[in-house]
């Protein structure tokens, strides 16, 4: 279409409003154009009834009536014509003309000079009066619908013409279209200036949603769309909203890995750099010794690499695959995976006979985490208690241990990554950052009993997993 590069250049809101006006001025138009018609032709047939009904009753005159002076029927075509224009009143618009056998014709009803004087409408008088009819004829830039009745009584002949003023009768309906045509032109003006507000309104959270989009390129990832209406448009902004939050928190586990990486990653490199640098190449106890340091160290850099890799995968929506799951199968399973782990007293306290949606490898693996840290900070002989309940409508799965416990010092960050128990401690502190991890995923958390003063010692850690609704609460032992 030739005027699509056009619009093309013109903002959604101004083409909404252009396109509003267009279809409406379309409709406006069309309206008008089927009312000018319909009017149009109701005016013509009402035209050719008045002809017709006045023809009609000069006949009846004709035929049934006697003249009034004699009592016997007409003499003459002259004295028919007199006595029906002396009856007879035209409608509006109308004149009845009679043409005698001689002399000037006569007429009944408004003057019309314009036909009175032309001399084209005698002429056409003159070509029906033979044969009769009607036609219509174009008389002085005005249309006439006329109709001639050839009359002949005694020995003489006229003609009987009613003659109606078409473009008379249809100037009210121009007036009428006129004024159609003004109302029209204003509604399309009060149509778009009410479109072009609309639109503006509309298409506001759009222009947010834009705005904060903008901010997004420059950098800020705080931005977020202020939702206020529950249209489909406020589902676009919220799920605009869900979109950003979820981006933050991929650039925040990213800058968070890399620097986590950089950091710890930062001495084992170090170690090797060092101890390559030094490497005496013909002494093949130092070769030896620096070989077996080189691949420990490599070692821890791989399982370093694998958490902060676990915890990154933390945030994705696939890092859970959630399927129904019995408790107590997977509580005993922990138990009996845990007693290769070290050797310790395991006990199982206690399993929830029930089943719940979670993901049962991701479960275990925060279970068997929890049980090594417990093993790290036991000794042999000492005891680590796993288990599972029911309880305040959340599934709770626990690692115990009668170890020398958390310092009360620690507990609050003791779920922050590379937070370690004590200096002793031979891993990277992700541990109990990836169990976290699990629980959230689970929409759960993991949270350190509190110890009481004069309770025995060790330290208690508990996965809580909240319970969708209507499950029915197992049995527990």
């Amino acid at each position: 279409m030739p005027f699509t590069p056009a619009l093309s250049r013109l903002s959604v809101r101004q083409r909404l409003t252009v396109t509003i006006a267009l279809l409406t001025s379309l409709a406006l138009v069309a309206v008008g154009l089927t009312l000018y018609v319909v009017e149009s032709r109701r005016i013509d047939r009402a035209i050719d009834t008045s002809l017709t009904q006045e023809i009609g009753e000069f006949r009846a005159l004709q035929q049934n009536e006697v003249d009034p002076q004699t009592g016997a029927p007409f003499a003459s075509a002259d004295r028919l014509l007199e006595v029906f224009l002396e009856r007879n009143l035209p409608d509006d618009n109308e004149q009845l003309f009679a043409f005698p056998s001689s002399g000037k014709p006569v007429y009944q009803g408004a003057p019309d000079p314009a036909l009175q004087q032309s001399e084209e409408f005698p002429r056409v008088v003159a070509e029906m009066s033979r044969d009769g009819g009607s036609r219509t004829a174009e008389i002085a830039g005005r249309e006439y619908r006329i109709a001639v009745l050839p009359v002949v009584a005694g020995d003489q002949r006229g003609s009987f013409v009613v003659v109606h003023d078409v473009s008379g009768s249809r100037s009210d309906l121009h007036d009428l279209m006129t004024t159609y045509a003004l109302l029209a032109a204003l509604s399309v003006l009060a149509i778009a200036g009410l479109a072009s507000w609309s639109a503006g309104r509309l298409l506001r959270p759009v222009r947010r949603l834009r705005d904060t989009a903008r901010g997004i390129s420059d950098g800020d990832l705080g931005g977020r769309i202020e939702v206020t209406g529950h249209d489909d448009l406020s589902d676009l902004q919220r799920t605009f909203n869900d979109m950003l939050d979820r981006l933050e928190s991929a650039f925040v586990t990213q800058r968070q890995l890399l620097d986590d990486a950089g950091h710890e990653l930062r001495t084992p490199l170090t170690v090797l750099q060092g101890h390559l640098e030094v490497l005496d190449l013909d002494d093949p106890d130092d070769v030896a010794a620096t070989r077996d340091l080189l691949l420990d160290e490599i070692e821890r850099m791989t399982r370093l690499v694998n958490d902060l890799l676990m915890l990154a995968k933390a945030q994705r929506p696939d890092f859970v695959r959630l399927a129904s799951a019995d408790v107590e199968t997977l509580t005993l399973g922990a138990v009996d995976r845990a007693r290769a782990l070290a050797e310790r007293r395991w006990v199982l306290d206690a399993v929830a006979r029930t089943t719940v949606p979670l993901d049962g490898q991701r479960i275990t693996q925060a279970l068997l985490q929890l049980s090594a840290n417990a093993a790290r900070h036991t000794q042999p002989g000492d005891e680590i208690g796993i288990g599972s309940r029911l309880h305040d409508g959340r599934v709770e799965l626990w690692v115990r241990d009668t170890g020398p416990g958390v310092d009360p010092a620690l507990a609050p960050q003791i779920f922050e990554r590379f937070t370690r128990g004590d200096e002793s401690d031979e891993g990277f502190g992700l541990g109990l950052s990836i169990v976290c991890a699990i629980a959230e995923a689970h929409h759960g958390d993991v949270v350190l009993d509190p110890s009481d003063v004069g309770a025995s010692p060790g330290a208690t850690f508990r996965l809580r997993l909240p319970l969708p609704p209507r499950t029915e609460a197992g049995q527990q032992s």
